[in-house]
């Protein structure tokens, strides 16, 4: 299986988190996280809806953690001060990654996560989309189960494939619905 830390930039939207979780629900990946990058989301989303709150967040965090126990990186702390990036304050990022031998790095922020930092450490930092397309190469089948038991937990509203699909492709998924639309009627 497949370890991606997730940074809090993919965390923050509700769908493209979900999206990434049902990868991990049918085990195509291992997705990990850090208290840090969970506080991360939780403050950028808090920010940006202050009406919205942080119970619900908390809710959230608790349920990954419930469905994803192995998730939650510890004891990466200590490699923080050494790492060197374009923004410091994304080191901790990296630590939880290289403290859980993670192959991804999966981020909207590539610029701050440059392959040539990274690489030595055998971490490659990829957007979700290519990140989903690297999974898709490794078992199409993994991908199409996690976008079907995905659409099909949406309830509130219930969404039809072709909602669904414009919802991933919204998050920036255009690659990852492209593909997803030659199986509509499996998803």
């Amino acid at each position: 299986m497949i370890n991606a830390v997730y940074d809090a930039c993919v965390l923050y939207s509700a769908s493209l988190r979900d999206f990434l979780l049902w990868l991990g629900y049918v085990r195509a990946v291992r997705p990990l996280w850090s208290e840090t990058i969970h506080e991360e989301w939780m403050r950028s989303l808090l920010r940006k809806r202050p009406g919205l709150l942080r119970t619900r967040l908390e809710r959230t965090r608790q349920e990954m953690e419930a469905k994803f126990p192995h998730s939650l990186v510890t004891g990466f702390e200590k490699l923080v001060p050494s790492l060197q990036l374009p923004d410091p304050e994304d080191r901790h990022v990296l630590a939880v990654a290289l403290h859980a031998e993670a192959e991804y790095l999966v981020t909207f922020n590539l610029n701050d996560f440059p392959k040539t930092i990274l690489q030595p450490f055998g971490i490659e930092p990829v957007s979700p989309d290519e990140f989903v397309q690297r999974l898709i190469r490794e078992n199409p089948h993994s991908v199409l189960e996690a976008a079907r038991h995905h659409r099909l937990s949406l309830q509130r509203p219930p969404k039809t494939a072709d909602e669904y699909l414009a919802t991933l492709d919204k998050q920036g998924l255009p690659k990852t619905v492209a593909f997803l639309r030659e199986y509509h009627a499996d998803i």
